[in-house]
């Protein structure tokens, strides 16, 4: 396999069988050899599981049997995703020998159809400690840039995915952390409606923030690997019991008629972001326009307010949840998650729930925001991929963020490619829909995939290496 496939396309070339599972994903393994050293995506490669997959996806659909659109697609999964009997250590010293003995609710969904796991992918420490350099691993690096951040924390998925080595992965997002390495590493990547996706067997964060989904090249793609991951599990408290539609099914309706809101002030006032990022959020609106949506301004509570209220929340979730480690083995964590988990100790139960409070006036203001609108459109970064070197500790706290507003009020958000700016370097945008409208934003997106170059440009040290 010379060229690089989407999950589409290979899942087309395997029912036709122009390429067998065997092949691509003997293919993908090789890219790991010849890139991971450089790019640090996985935590662990399991070769052995990913082959015996690939001959069991195989012997399937030569027989007639094949399991559907993802049968025999290479994927590997963000560790923090239980596997049994297979490491995972949230890329943590803490974890550093635990072996689970099932599965996460999504890793089985997606072995049933069909999937070929590659092996764990790097994160920020327990979804949140990142990018850190006193850890047992080291942190993935931009597949565009090695010198250059990911965003996180699913930040081995966005690069093993941007590079090629896998079709698909998980992703994790409780503030961010599925959008933002979409974002900086050129890709799709959707945070779905709270509660559609079980987060049973995921190490959690926040509780009341936390999402699952999956990061892929192209929207048709995470469409694609969603359908597999959405459910009801009775496992996962918050799994909402409802059916789950055909993600795919309007793909091709294209944007006509589709009324689209722009929050304009969170990117151009309350954050500014970058030239690069503003001009190319402008040409996307004006590619929806020329396919026929209806374009309006959106205005919505200061971005501040937002981050705040959902800052509070996140961090005291995950002082909660991390409290009995931070009290015994302080000094095992990174120092950059010791210290953003210890701040949560710090906010006193009145902000908590105050920011409770807050949260529902949010939700209910963006429900009556777009009630008569389809989905929205902002900013997913403020920039293109920095160094990696120069995050700060509090990112977090000096600039407030795009994705977290989406957190709060678990609307279905979605990041994907709007071009290249400094250093060929990928930016993005943000589409928001309303709960369990996954469809709508997956229309969205495609339709602008469809109607731009950029899902065509792969990063060129992704090229397929010569033996």
């Amino acid at each position: 396999m010379q060229d690089f496939l989407t999950i589409a396309e290979a899942s087309q070339q395997i029912a036709s069988k122009k390429i067998s599972p065997v092949e691509l994903t003997q293919a993908c393994l090789d890219r790991v050899k010849a890139l991971d050293e450089t790019l640090n995506a996985f935590l662990l490669v399991t070769q052995e599981r990913a082959m015996a997959d690939a001959r069991a996806a195989e012997a399937r659909i030569m027989a007639g049997l094949s399991r559907g659109k993802l049968d025999g697609i290479p994927i590997a999964h963000k560790d923090i995703y239980n596997t049994a009997g297979i490491r995972t250590t949230g890329h943590s010293r803490l974890l550093l020998n635990n072996v689970p003995e099932s599965d996460a609710t999504v890793v089985r969904s997606w072995a049933e159809a069909g999937t070929v796991m590659l092996g764990k992918l790097a994160t920020h420490e327990f979804a949140m400690g990142g990018p850190s350099f006193d850890l047992p691993w080291p942190p993935a690096r931009n597949p565009w840039n090695p010198a250059h951040f990911t965003s996180g924390s699913s930040s081995g998925t966005g690069a093993a995915v941007a590079s090629g080595m896998i079709l698909g992965g998980t992703g994790s997002d409780t503030g961010g952390s599925i959008r933002g390495p979409a974002a900086l590493c050129g890709l799709a990547g959707i945070k779905p409606t709270y509660g559609l996706c079980s987060r049973a067997g995921v190490l959690p964060l926040s509780f009341t923030m936390d999402h699952t989904g999956p990061l892929a090249w192209t929207a048709e793609d995470c469409a694609l690997l969603l359908q597999a991951m959405a459910g009801y599990d009775p496992a996962d408290p918050a799994s909402a019991n409802r059916p789950v539609p055909d993600f795919t099914e309007d793909l091709d309706r294209g944007v006509k008629g589709l009324r689209i809101g722009v929050v304009r002030h969170f990117f151009e006032k309350d954050h500014p972001v970058n030239d690069a990022t503003r001009l190319q959020i402008a040409h996307a609106l004006d590619v929806f326009e020329h396919l026929g949506a209806d374009i309006t301004e959106v205005t919505l509570s200061p971005l501040a307010e937002w981050n705040a209220c959902g800052w509070i929340i996140l961090t005291s979730e995950a002082y909660a949840v991390h409290e009995p480690w931070l009290k015994t083995r302080f000094n095992d964590y990174g120092e950059l998650l010791r210290d953003r988990l210890a701040l949560g100790g710090l906010i006193r139960a009145g902000d908590y729930v105050q920011a409770l409070r807050r949260r529902r006036v949010l939700c209910q203001e963006l429900k009556q925001a777009m009630s008569k609108l389809d989905i929205l459109v902002s900013a997913v970064q403020p920039t293109e991929a920095p160094p990696i070197d120069s995050i700060p500790k509090w990112a977090m706290l000096e600039r407030p963020s795009f994705t977290i507003p989406f957190n709060l009020t678990g609307s279905p958000a979605m990041s994907i490619c709007t071009g290249f700016a400094a250093g060929g370097l990928p930016v993005a945008m943000q589409i928001i829909g309303k709960p369990f409208a996954e469809a709508t934003v997956f229309r969205a997106a495609h339709a602008y995939e469809k109607a731009t170059a950029w899902r065509r440009k792969r990063p060129e040290m992704a090229l397929p290496v010569a033996a």
